[in-house]
């Protein structure tokens, strides 16, 4: 019979293959579970979920409310033909208060956030199949270091930030990440 060590370990490997041979223990587990709760509320922040809609449309505001003038992902997640979103949004905030990052856009469907449970998240950012093909290490990075994502915390006036700073956010997400990777449980 397996101890509660090696099922956790074994568990690990199928959810996290880059550092499977590390043995997990007890309080990565619990570490890693707490790092994701971090990160799931940035992640669920309107600052991101915004952008990462189930439907065809983005969302804008604090509240999450339809973009204007019926804006629509469009067949590129950039906008319809007659409408792509750099024809208002530019590289960087305006001062017209129309936000602004280099490729700004919506993530692909795959990608939606909208709606999910923490373990469905924290499932979905592992699945190269929904994440657009990243390893764990690419999404740290992508998070880290993207200049759209990084929008999120310099959103310009009248919009909140996510509830953690960047680096606070890329600690909690190197925690979840060096700690196993652990999904929370299905609820």
């Amino acid at each position: 019979m397996l101890g509660t060590a090696a099922i956790v370990l074994v568990s690990h490997a199928a959810e996290n293959p880059a550092t499977a041979a590390k043995k997990i223990t007890d309080s990565d587990r619990a570490r890693s579970i707490e790092a994701f709760k971090q990160v799931a509320s940035v992640l669920r922040h309107p600052r991101c979920i915004n952008c990462h809609p189930a439907g065809d449309f983005p969302r804008q505001g604090n509240d999450g409310h339809r973009h204007q003038m019926n804006v629509v992902r469009g067949p590129d997640d950039h906008g319809a033909p007659a409408m792509k979103c750099s024809s208002c949004h530019q590289a960087v905030n305006q001062q017209n208060g129309i936000p602004g990052a280099p490729h700004w856009g919506l993530a692909p469907k795959s990608m939606a956030w909208e709606g999910l449970t923490d373990h469905q998240l924290a499932e979905q950012l592992k699945d190269p199949a929904r994440n657009g093909k990243r390893s764990l290490e690419q999404i740290f990075e992508h998070n880290v270091h993207d200049e759209l994502v990084g929008w999120a915390w310099n959103p310009g006036a009248g919009r909140e930030t996510p509830p953690l700073t960047r680096d606070e956010f890329a600690k909690a997400l190197r925690t979840w990440i060096d700690t196993g990777a652990i999904s929370p449980d299905a609820k």
